[in-house]
Protein backbone atom coordinates (compact mmCIF):
# COMPACT_ATOMS: atom_id res chain seq x y z
CA UNK A 1 0.00 0.00 0.00
CA UNK A 2 1.61 3.19 -0.78
CA UNK A 3 2.05 5.88 1.79
CA UNK A 4 0.11 9.16 1.55
CA UNK A 5 2.50 11.98 0.62
CA UNK A 6 2.24 15.25 3.45
CA UNK A 7 1.79 18.60 2.66
CA UNK A 8 4.64 20.70 3.35
CA UNK A 9 2.55 22.85 5.35
CA UNK A 10 1.94 19.65 7.79
CA UNK A 11 5.58 20.00 8.45
CA UNK A 12 5.66 24.19 8.84
CA UNK A 13 4.71 25.23 12.44
CA UNK A 14 2.88 27.80 11.54
CA UNK A 15 -1.12 28.11 11.76
CA UNK A 16 -1.57 31.79 10.55
CA UNK A 17 -0.25 35.01 9.91
CA UNK A 18 -2.11 37.57 11.93
CA UNK A 19 -1.78 40.87 11.61
CA UNK A 20 1.98 40.95 10.56
CA UNK A 21 2.27 38.33 13.33
CA UNK A 22 3.30 34.81 12.29
CA UNK A 23 0.86 32.72 15.15
CA UNK A 24 2.45 29.40 15.42
CA UNK A 25 0.69 26.22 16.26
CA UNK A 26 1.92 25.84 19.85
CA UNK A 27 0.69 29.35 20.43
CA UNK A 28 3.65 31.30 20.54
CA UNK A 29 4.01 34.16 18.53
CA UNK A 30 6.56 35.61 16.09
CA UNK A 31 7.66 39.21 15.01
CA UNK A 32 9.78 39.45 11.49
CA UNK A 33 11.67 42.31 11.09
CA UNK A 34 14.18 43.81 8.01
CA UNK A 35 17.21 45.14 8.94
CA UNK A 36 19.32 47.33 6.74
CA UNK A 37 23.26 47.13 6.79
CA UNK A 38 26.41 48.81 7.58
CA UNK A 39 29.70 48.74 5.14
CA UNK A 40 32.42 48.59 7.89
CA UNK A 41 34.92 48.69 4.78
CA UNK A 42 33.78 52.18 4.13
CA UNK A 43 34.42 52.83 8.01
CA UNK A 44 37.36 53.88 9.55
CA UNK A 45 38.76 51.70 12.37
CA UNK A 46 38.04 53.80 14.92
CA UNK A 47 34.17 53.81 13.47
CA UNK A 48 34.11 50.39 13.28
CA UNK A 49 35.51 49.15 16.66
CA UNK A 50 32.65 51.46 18.44
CA UNK A 51 29.62 50.03 16.53
CA UNK A 52 30.99 46.08 16.97
CA UNK A 53 31.23 47.82 20.26
CA UNK A 54 27.46 49.15 20.21
CA UNK A 55 26.22 46.06 19.05
CA UNK A 56 28.11 43.56 21.51
CA UNK A 57 25.83 46.07 24.47
CA UNK A 58 22.91 45.64 22.34
CA UNK A 59 22.80 42.06 22.38
CA UNK A 60 23.86 42.01 25.84
CA UNK A 61 21.16 44.31 27.23
CA UNK A 62 18.16 41.89 25.53
CA UNK A 63 16.66 39.29 27.87
CA UNK A 64 15.18 37.26 25.22
CA UNK A 65 16.45 35.04 22.83
CA UNK A 66 16.12 36.62 18.85
CA UNK A 67 16.80 34.86 15.60
CA UNK A 68 19.17 36.88 12.79
CA UNK A 69 18.27 35.40 9.33
CA UNK A 70 20.65 36.29 6.23
CA UNK A 71 19.31 35.63 2.92
CA UNK A 72 21.00 35.64 -0.02
CA UNK A 73 19.26 35.40 -3.57
CA UNK A 74 20.41 35.96 -7.29
CA UNK A 75 19.21 39.89 -8.37
CA UNK A 76 16.42 39.13 -11.02
CA UNK A 77 17.90 42.15 -13.66
CA UNK A 78 14.39 41.18 -15.94
CA UNK A 79 12.17 44.28 -14.38
CA UNK A 80 15.20 46.62 -14.88
CA UNK A 81 15.57 45.41 -18.16
CA UNK A 82 11.57 45.50 -19.14
CA UNK A 83 12.28 49.19 -18.02
CA UNK A 84 15.26 50.00 -20.37
CA UNK A 85 12.91 48.42 -23.17
CA UNK A 86 9.71 50.64 -22.83
CA UNK A 87 11.98 53.20 -23.01
CA UNK A 88 14.06 52.74 -25.66
CA UNK A 89 10.34 52.27 -27.70
CA UNK A 90 9.38 56.06 -26.67
CA UNK A 91 13.30 56.86 -27.39
CA UNK A 92 13.23 59.33 -30.65
CA UNK A 93 16.62 60.36 -30.60
CA UNK A 94 18.63 57.66 -33.08
CA UNK A 95 22.15 57.95 -31.16
CA UNK A 96 20.35 57.61 -27.69
CA UNK A 97 18.47 55.02 -28.89
CA UNK A 98 21.85 52.92 -30.51
CA UNK A 99 22.98 53.66 -26.68
CA UNK A 100 20.00 52.24 -24.90
CA UNK A 101 20.68 49.03 -26.75
CA UNK A 102 23.97 48.40 -26.47
CA UNK A 103 23.55 49.33 -22.55
CA UNK A 104 20.71 46.47 -22.40
CA UNK A 105 23.68 43.43 -24.16
CA UNK A 106 25.70 45.29 -22.00
CA UNK A 107 23.51 44.47 -18.85
CA UNK A 108 22.74 41.03 -19.87
CA UNK A 109 25.77 39.58 -21.18
CA UNK A 110 26.90 40.86 -17.46
CA UNK A 111 24.22 39.34 -15.57
CA UNK A 112 25.07 36.01 -17.45
CA UNK A 113 28.30 35.90 -17.22
CA UNK A 114 28.36 37.14 -13.22
CA UNK A 115 25.91 36.04 -10.25
CA UNK A 116 24.82 39.24 -8.79
CA UNK A 117 23.62 38.57 -5.26
CA UNK A 118 21.45 40.74 -3.42
CA UNK A 119 21.44 40.20 0.78
CA UNK A 120 18.09 40.55 2.64
CA UNK A 121 18.94 40.67 6.97
CA UNK A 122 16.02 39.46 8.89
CA UNK A 123 15.23 39.48 12.70
CA UNK A 124 12.79 37.22 14.38
CA UNK A 125 11.34 37.96 17.35
CA UNK A 126 9.83 35.46 19.12
CA UNK A 127 7.44 35.34 22.23
CA UNK A 128 5.53 32.27 24.12
CA UNK A 129 3.09 33.08 27.00
CA UNK A 130 3.91 31.03 30.30
CA UNK A 131 0.87 28.62 30.25
CA UNK A 132 -0.64 28.27 34.27
CA UNK A 133 -3.01 25.53 34.50
CA UNK A 134 -6.34 25.50 36.26
CA UNK A 135 -7.28 25.60 39.56
CA UNK A 136 -9.37 22.88 39.02
CA UNK A 137 -9.08 20.34 41.63
CA UNK A 138 -9.85 17.51 38.85
CA UNK A 139 -7.42 18.12 36.51
CA UNK A 140 -9.94 19.94 33.68
CA UNK A 141 -11.79 17.29 33.58
CA UNK A 142 -15.22 19.17 34.24
CA UNK A 143 -16.65 21.36 31.39
CA UNK A 144 -16.52 24.82 31.98
CA UNK A 145 -20.56 25.94 31.95
CA UNK A 146 -21.09 29.82 30.40
CA UNK A 147 -20.60 31.05 27.00
CA UNK A 148 -19.69 28.58 25.00
CA UNK A 149 -17.91 29.30 21.42
CA UNK A 150 -18.79 32.63 21.34
CA UNK A 151 -16.87 33.15 24.80
CA UNK A 152 -13.74 31.16 24.08
CA UNK A 153 -13.54 33.47 20.56
CA UNK A 154 -13.64 36.05 22.80
CA UNK A 155 -11.13 34.43 25.24
CA UNK A 156 -9.00 33.73 22.02
CA UNK A 157 -9.31 37.20 20.55
CA UNK A 158 -8.27 38.74 24.10
CA UNK A 159 -5.38 35.98 24.76
CA UNK A 160 -3.95 37.10 21.78
CA UNK A 161 -3.83 40.71 22.13
CA UNK A 162 -2.15 40.17 25.81
CA UNK A 163 0.29 38.24 23.84
CA UNK A 164 0.95 40.71 20.94
CA UNK A 165 1.24 43.67 23.80
CA UNK A 166 3.83 41.99 25.04
CA UNK A 167 5.74 41.09 21.46
CA UNK A 168 5.24 44.48 20.49
CA UNK A 169 7.21 45.66 23.27
CA UNK A 170 10.46 43.49 22.55
CA UNK A 171 9.61 44.85 18.88
CA UNK A 172 10.18 48.23 19.96
CA UNK A 173 13.17 47.20 22.17
CA UNK A 174 15.26 45.61 18.96
CA UNK A 175 14.08 48.62 16.80
CA UNK A 176 15.40 51.17 18.98
CA UNK A 177 18.73 49.19 19.91
CA UNK A 178 19.41 48.63 16.37
CA UNK A 179 19.01 52.55 15.92
CA UNK A 180 21.83 53.50 18.10
CA UNK A 181 24.08 51.05 16.12
CA UNK A 182 22.59 52.57 12.98
CA UNK A 183 20.80 50.28 11.56
CA UNK A 184 17.36 51.00 10.41
CA UNK A 185 15.04 48.20 10.76
CA UNK A 186 10.79 47.90 10.06
CA UNK A 187 8.74 45.45 11.12
CA UNK A 188 7.06 43.33 7.99
CA UNK A 189 3.41 43.12 7.38
CA UNK A 190 0.87 39.85 6.55
CA UNK A 191 1.58 40.55 2.91
CA UNK A 192 5.46 40.60 3.27
CA UNK A 193 5.38 38.06 5.50
CA UNK A 194 3.63 35.77 3.33
CA UNK A 195 6.04 36.69 0.91
CA UNK A 196 9.02 36.01 3.01
CA UNK A 197 8.07 32.48 3.66
CA UNK A 198 6.65 31.49 0.39
CA UNK A 199 10.20 32.75 -1.11
CA UNK A 200 12.04 30.76 1.75
CA UNK A 201 10.15 27.61 0.67
CA UNK A 202 10.28 28.10 -3.02
CA UNK A 203 14.28 29.08 -3.58
CA UNK A 204 13.58 28.49 -7.35
CA UNK A 205 11.78 31.82 -7.47
CA UNK A 206 13.88 34.49 -8.22
CA UNK A 207 12.00 37.47 -8.23
CA UNK A 208 12.23 41.09 -6.54
CA UNK A 209 11.89 40.69 -2.65
CA UNK A 210 10.96 42.92 0.27
CA UNK A 211 12.43 46.54 0.41
CA UNK A 212 13.02 48.30 3.18
CA UNK A 213 10.97 51.14 3.79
Amino acid sequence: MALKAKATQEFVPIKEVRDGVVVLKDGGLRAVLMASSINLSLKSADEQEAILLQFQNFLNSLDFSTQIVIQSRRLDIRPYLLLLENRLKEQLEPLLKVQTKEYMDFIRGFTEQVNIMTKSFFIVVPYTATTLKSGNPLGGMLPSFGGGKTEQKKDASLEFEEKRSQLDQRVSVIIQGLQRVGVRATQLGTEEVIELFYKTFNPGDISQGIKLQ
